[in-house]
């Protein structure tokens, strides 16, 4: 059995010197514990050296990808094609298929295979002579440096690191610019304030500044450069009427060295903003077609590299930038934003606040498929960005002109879309179920507490209005007219109850009647008396009511 063996100095091919031991999988490792056991399994037949470390990365992006080399296929040829019969231990089983297809070669791999293939790395500078130690490693190192290389698939246009540092500088050269205009416009301010009325433009007033020195000299010098007639003649009206203070020449000098600083950042930043176009072009041409070349620069930057913002969705793009509002409302339980750093997007800008949130939505969609296209695809052209921002633009120009219209029916009726609105599902606790006390309720007091006022006031009205002399009788017969109703409050209703108070005058006018005679004499003898307790009568029965009233509430607290 041959061996085939790769390294990062060459292809080394061993010949198998006891094949029993190779059955004996668990203990196979024993045998190379040194290089003195490791000779006795196995032999260096062949050695082919790589010439440099292009050809060795060659090789080695031939292995990783399956393929067979150049340099191995003459190495098979040479030395194990002379001994066909026997079979060739290798690797990777891929790479055993090609080779059977192609030199008809017998290709075996096992788990027996692999455990000798260990223990050949590990006393392989005891079985490879003529390499020192030292070249190995060095190869190794060469080789390792060049693969993973090869690997990203390294090229100085893609590095989008450029384009980090170039956006974060862009940023910062606007701060410090507008820092030393503001000092600059305050500074003069003190010498002639009239002129920052006049000059709006931050690079024409330092330039301005710069060509005039002292006030006095305005009317002597030619701002035509960097300024228009009108202006310039309004400039040299309010130098003779200035209302500013006179200043030193030091002062002078220092305010144009000021101006000199400007300047010279304001034209570095032109140049910066120029380089950091055509990189974006470069590295990210649909991402820069979508949304821009500033927008874009700082979708990369945010995301730390193109490929990390190609791993992001659409929905992560579409609100990259907005972290913290988005945190905020989630927390807060409202509205999540609907835009990042994608709405300075000219899309997105030349829109209605209306469909704001649409465009970005669905220009966030298209960025991602850019930003994929440019940071994984091959091609570095343009065309699928210009395609989706066309169809992005006739999707805009359908939403301002109210364009959504039914697809049945005629055709011409705009389709009606109801405002979307969250409904939540929150159940609210119910106590009702924590007390298994009976609670009475509200009705049956209403309707005790009417009984109790009722009867008083009808019978007192009744008897004095019909019966004058029969008063005492009422006495007697009102508290069986309360058993009455007591009995009678669950089964019928007050209607009923009404009715009874009414019927039972009638009828004990009717008893009076016979009575008269009997007790006429004992009604002329005592007539204040008897109207005397019947006055009492009826606050003594509201006092027992309320005093029963009182039992039952305290009977339902307990």
């Amino acid at each position: 059995m041959l061996v085939l063996f790769e390294t990062a100095a060459g292809y080394a091919i061993f010949k198998v010197l006891d094949e029993q031991k190779l059955q004996q999988v668990d203990s196979l490792w024993k045998e190379f514990e040194t290089p003195e056991k490791a000779n006795k399994i196995v032999k260096l037949k062949h050695f082919e050296k790589f010439q440099d470390t292009t050809e060795a990365l060659a090789a080695a992006t031939a292995l990783v990808e399956g393929k067979l080399g150049k340099s191995l296929k003459k190495v098979l040829k040479k030395v194990v094609a002379k001994e066909a019969h026997e079979q060739l231990a290798i690797t990777d089983a891929k790479l055993g298929g090609v080779i059977r297809e192609k030199l008809n070669l017998s290709c075996i791999h096992s788990p027996a295979v692999a455990e000798l293939m260990r223990g050949i790395r590990n006393q392989m500078e005891g079985l490879i002579t003529g390499l020192p130690p030292r070249e190995i490693s060095a190869m190794s190192l060469g080789l390792a440096h060049s693969l993973s290389r090869y690997k990203l698939k390294f090229s100085p246009d893609k590095v989008d690191t450029m384009i980090v540092q170039a956006i974060s500088l862009l940023d910062d050269l606007d701060k410090e610019l507008n820092n030393y205009i503001m000092r600059c416009r305050e500074w003069y301010g003190w010498h002639f304030p009239e002129l920052g009325k006049i000059v709006t433009d931050n690079l024409a007033y330092c330039k301005s500044v710069r060509k005039i020195g002292d006030r006095t000299n305005v009317a002597s010098t030619d701002l035509s450069e960097f300024l228009p007639e009108e202006v310039e003649a309004d400039v040299k009206l309010a130098a003779e009427i200035s209302m500013g203070t006179e200043v030193s020449e030091e002062d002078i000098s220092n305010i144009l060295h000021l101006c000199d600083q400007v300047i010279e950042i304001s034209e570095y930043r032109t140049q910066l903003y120029d380089y950091l176009k055509n990189r974006m072009m470069a590295i990210a041409p649909n991402l820069t077609v979508m949304v821009g070349e500033l927008v874009g620069a700082r979708l990369i930057s945010h995301a730390g590299s193109l490929l990390n913002l190609a791993k992001h969705p659409a929905s992560t793009v579409q609100i990259l930038g907005a972290e913290k509002a988005l945190f905020r409302a989630l927390k807060t339980r409202r509205d999540t934003p609907k835009y990042g750093l994608i709405y300075h997007a000219s899309l997105v800008g030349q829109t209605t606040a209306k469909n704001k949130g649409k465009i970005s939505r669905m220009l966030a969609a298209k960025t991602a498929l850019a930003v994929r296209y440019d940071a994984l695809g091959e091609d570095t052209n343009a065309e699928m960005g210009v395609e989706n921002r066309a169809k992005l633009e006739a999707r805009l120009r359908h939403l301002e002109e109210k364009g959504i219209r039914r697809i049945s029916g005629s055709g011409k009726a705009l389709a009606r879309t109801d405002k979307y609105q969250h409904k939540s599902d929150v159940k609210v606790y119910d106590p009702s179920g924590d007390s298994t006390i009976p609670s009475v309720s509200k009705k049956r007091k209403f309707e005790e507490e009417e009984e109790g006022d009722r009867p008083v006031e009808v019978k007192a009205k009744k008897i004095k209005k019909e019966t004058p002399t029969a008063e005492p009788e009422v006495e007697t017969e009102t508290p069986k007219k309360k058993k009455k109703k007591k009995e009678k409050q669950q089964e019928q209703d007050p209607k009923e109850e009404e009715e009874e108070t009414e019927i039972s005058p009638t009828e004990e006018v009717t008893e009076k009647k016979k009575k008269k005679k009997e007790r006429k004499r004992e009604a002329e003898e005592e007539p204040k008396e008897e109207e005397e307790e019947t006055v009492v009568s009826p606050t003594e029965e509201t006092s027992k009511k309320k005093k029963k009233k009182k039992k039952v509430k305290e009977e339902e607290d307990e």
